[in-house]
């Protein structure tokens, strides 16, 4: 059974960080569960040789100066959880990506909170990247999305439409299940959604049989009953023929989705990469993306 008792937000000090918290805070605030602030301080080795770390006498001190900055603008940076909860604010040194990662293992944190893009004085590390890796090495849940900057203040967000989308493959289970989850903890209406892929109905521009779609359709909507069977679970389903990417999106916003969960797949690491429609979800969803 999933649960939410520790969210984790990388903080990089931009817009889209601030409402990454906002969304946290949200959630805290329904769960009760504590926040922990993290910034990655990238070692400054590789700029040591610059003009600006002239005036400091080893890397050491230039490293400090840095981390002591950060602390003091971590410290300052707003978050507001209920009083029965705990933010806690942490500075580490390292790569970002793999430090996120192994904070978030080490500290058995439920999900990850973090915009898909960031800014900062080490952009070109920011820049989409960092969220990337993040993704596809982290292994609870993340929560992401493109539009962070426009969050809702967290007292006014809310959660009624929730949409999952699953590929009937062998990690299907546990994204429904999430999904599901989410919904009866907030009373929300559940939509989940297929997408038939073009390749399975069309090849170059030849389309099979009708009734070979129709056989697709049948049997994707069986495999979806005995889902929802299995766990319980009352929603709509809508299945379509087209490109993952649009047929997901375009439902989520007709549904109104608050909130679109999918897959990242079980075994996408030993490939050394996401599904490619999971990227593209991502960055093509209006909603926030929660990605298991």
């Amino acid at each position: 059974m999933p649960k939410l008792s520790r969210i984790l937000v990388p903080v990089e000090f931009s817009p889209r960080c601030r409402g990454a918290v906002q969304y946290a805070e949200a959630l805290s605030s329904h769960f009760h569960c504590e926040i922990v602030l993290l910034h990655v301080v990238i070692p400054p080795l590789a700029n040591f040789s610059s003009f600006e770390a002239m005036a400091y006498t080893s890397a050491g001190d230039l490293a400090r100066e840095i981390a002591e900055n950060r602390t003091a603008d971590l410290e300052a940076f707003p978050c507001t959880t209920p009083d029965d909860t705990a933010v806690r604010r942490m500075v580490l040194e390292g790569d970002p990506a793999q430090s996120i990662v192994e904070f978030a293992s080490g500290e058995n944190s439920d999900l990850i909170v973090m915009p898909t893009h960031g800014y900062g004085p080490f952009r070109r590390f920011l820049l989409g990247s960092v969220t990337a890796k993040v993704l596809h090495d982290a292994i609870c849940p993340v929560w992401t999305g493109p539009h962070m900057e426009r969050a809702p203040d967290y007292s006014t967000v809310h959660f009624q439409n929730i949409v999952c989308a699953v590929d009937l493959g062998l990690h299907s289970r546990e994204v429904l299940c999430w999904a599901a989850w989410f919904a009866r903890e907030y009373g929300a209406h559940l939509s989940i959604v297929h997408a038939i892929p073009s390749s399975a109905t069309r090849l170059g521009g030849f389309y099979f049989d009708p009734d070979w779609r129709t056989q697709l359709t049948r049997t994707a909507m069986e495999r979806i009953a005995h889902l929802r069977q299995e766990l319980e679970i009352e929603a709509s389903v809508a299945i379509e023929a087209g490109e993952p990417t649009v047929v997901v999106t375009t439902a989520a916003e007709t549904l109104g989705a608050d909130l679109l969960v999918i897959g990242r797949g079980s075994t996408p690491r030993a490939h050394g990469h996401l599904p490619t429609n999971a990227y593209a979800i991502v960055r093509e969803a209006k909603c926030p993306v929660v990605t298991i």
